[in-house]
């Protein structure tokens, strides 16, 4: 029994977000070794709670905001020679419990720019990368399709962009 329950907290424990394995690591062992040290079952079930509790947390959070806009800026001149119109939800549009709903939209918006305009630059795998890490299955209840918002040139669609992830990178870091 005791071998079981040292095997399940790695699994509870995983990184949800790129870059922040060491992190996870650290606090797994910590409390893994306070762990073996106490045989009590209740240590154990209240750590298996915290880390269950802990990785639904994260895994309704967004992170790397700040990462990708420091990759938009790297494809900010190559992207702007688009002529596409995107659909750009102002930040005012977009509802608390939307915003992870928007930036995918802009994700989506952005990486049909990268296709069209066949970038193929090792710079944009960011973009990618970084869509793959929104979550997916957020609760979107009561919030617009991307269609419905108004469609605008790049450069506002940028700037918008830009805005979203700043508010985002604030929240992220306090």
């Amino acid at each position: 029994m005791t071998d079981f329950m040292t095997a399940l907290p790695v699994v509870l424990v995983q990184p949800t977000w790129p870059g922040d394995q060491r992190a996870k690591g650290i606090q797994y062992q910590s409390t893994c070794n306070l762990c073996r040290e106490s045989h009590n079952t209740q240590v154990w079930l209240c750590f298996l709670v915290l880390s269950f509790l802990s990785t639904s947390t994260c895994a309704a959070s967004v992170h790397g905001t700040a990462d990708v806009q420091t990759c938009l800026e790297r494809l900010k001149h190559t992207i702007e020679k688009s002529d596409a119109m995107l659909y750009a939800p102002s930040t005012n549009e977009v509802k608390e419990n939307c915003k992870i709903m928007s930036l995918r939209c802009y994700m989506l918006e952005l990486i049909m720019v990268i296709n069209e305009e066949e970038i193929v630059d090792h710079k944009a795998n960011c973009i990618f990368d970084f869509n793959e890490t929104l979550p997916s299955d957020a609760n979107y209840d009561g919030c617009p399709p991307c269609e419905a918002f108004s469609l605008k040139n790049i450069t506002i669609f940028l700037d918008r962009l830009s805005n979203l992830l700043k508010e985002m990178t604030t929240v992220e870091n306090s």
